[in-house]
């Protein structure tokens, strides 16, 4: 794993931690609810998707018949790691709040502690590996005689 690896993989985790850090200031201030907010909107999401990656870049997405942009494909990656990304991490915000509720320990500070440890450990998780793409030869019966 080369540094830059590390460092995009360290991202999300980093920044739940950073949002821990938010905490401390001033409960008004617009530094604490950005950095918060940014974290419970990416973050999770961030790790799950980076541990998905590889599978999710297997088979590339299919455009229209009639092909006007050329980076199609590419573009519609990007879109689907994006919205991705936001609503497995609104996803695990829910996930995590109701958890809490359900078990009358919730607190602001938990759920973004909770999601925070999530992030890490999604973070040290190693890639998942990409499928093998499907066969488009039909498969002959055994003891058949093609």
């Amino acid at each position: 794993m080369t540094p830059q690896e590390l460092v995009v993989r360290m991202l999300p985790p980093f920044g739940g931690w950073l949002a821990l850090a938010a905490l401390a200031l001033p409960g008004g201030s617009p530094l604490r609810g950005a950095a918060v907010a940014l974290f419970l909107a990416a973050g999770p999401g961030a790790a799950m998707v980076r541990v998905c990656a590889p599978a999710l870049g297997a088979r590339p997405a299919e455009g229209p018949v009639e092909r006007r942009d050329p980076d199609f494909a590419r573009h519609s990656d990007l879109l689907e790691r994006l919205m991705l990304t936001l609503f497995l991490s609104i996803g695990a915000v829910m996930l995590v709040a109701t958890v809490l509720i359900a078990t009358h320990t919730f607190s602001a500070q938990r759920v973004l502690l909770t999601l925070t440890l999530l992030t890490t450990l999604a973070a040290f998780c190693p890639p998942l590996r990409a499928s093998p793409p499907p066969r488009t030869t039909p498969r002959t019966p055994k003891g058949s005689a093609q």
